[in-house]
């Protein structure tokens, strides 16, 4: 697929899951508007998601940054960085982005933003401490290749969009264990509607949280593959990230500013196993980030 046609495809995605979003919250607002017969109901879930949706386009990118208690840094701050991700931008036609640090001893990166203009590069001080410099540059390329790509659209807008189904999803829910209806329907007939209604909604707050997966999902690891692979070509030195992956991965501190709602955006998962060196199985059913094993292999496979 040509880099245009992966842009465009990205672009639209961004639409779909915002449609996805509006469709999942309204369709929940419709059955409980319906079962505790208040058209308010209905009302409030369209346009709190229509406000959500505003909100996660034009302001997820600061919401991300806030969740994960970054700092912006400068040229004067950390002159070696802001080098090495302006250098990176002239290669890759981008203009440079702002640049942020989470204090942070776990290594690990990510991007976020709606678009070139409005990206963001953070790193954790952890990464600036244990990479070495070409090890951090490939890290940086894979970052600023999924600016170009415009992955950081999609993978910005989950952050904010997932989080506020899975929300509303358990507030639906317990207005359905411990609300009454507004008003009582005498009729055999009507009661029966209302019990159905009843169950559909209780079975859709359930699975909205799940359905809302699903559509994190839709982040294919095949971005993560492609990033990998247009990084590797930006810096010409496939060994330096994979070096760098290697070492990220094996790290066991895990990264406190990280959570489950942000995680996809990192070049590794954050969410590090137990003691034993293991993940629960549905943590790997669920996962965003392909093995770290296969990015590596498919490195150093390259030819450049």
């Amino acid at each position: 697929m040509l880099t245009y046609d992966l842009i465009n495809k990205n672009k639209r995605e961004s639409w779909i899951l915002i449609f996805s979003f509006l469709l999942i919250i309204s369709l929940l607002g419709f059955i409980f508007a319906r079962v505790y017969d208040d058209p308010a109901i209905l009302f409030f879930a369209v346009g709190f998601s229509v406000f959500s949706s505003f909100i996660s386009y034009y302001f997820s990118d600061s919401i991300t940054l806030a969740l994960s208690r970054a700092q912006e840094v400068d040229r004067a701050a950390n002159p070696q960085l802001y080098n090495i991700v302006e250098n990176l931008c002239i290669a890759a036609g981008l203009p440079t982005p702002k640049i942020y640090i989470i204090d942070d001893t776990a290594p690990n990166a990510f991007a976020t933003g709606r678009d070139p203009k409005h990206a963001v590069v953070c790193v954790t001080t952890g990464i600036l401490a244990k990479l070495e410099k070409p090890e951090l540059e490939g890290v940086i390329a894979h970052e600023l290749s999924h600016i170009g790509n415009y992955d950081i659209r999609v993978m910005t807008l989950v952050v904010v969009l997932v989080g506020t189904i899975t929300l509303l999803a358990d507030w639906f829910l317990r207005a359905g264990f411990w609300g009454g209806r507004k008003k009582s329907n005498n009729s055999e007939g009507g009661s029966q509607i209302q019990l159905i209604l009843m169950i559909a909604g209780i079975i859709l707050a359930i699975l909205s949280p799940i359905i809302a997966t699903l559509i994190k999902l839709a982040i294919s690891r095949q971005r993560e593959y492609l990033a990998d692979a247009s990084g590797a070509l930006l810096t010409r030195y496939p060994e330096g990230l994979a070096r760098a992956l290697e070492k990220i991965s094996s790290d066991r501190e895990p990264l406190e500013a990280a959570n489950k709602a942000t995680a996809h955006l990192y070049i590794v998962s954050p969410l590090k196993a137990d003691e034993n060196g293991k993940k629960p199985w549905l943590a790997g059913l669920f996962n965003t980030h392909p093995p770290i094993e296969d990015r590596v292999k498919r490195l150093r496979e390259m030819n450049l």
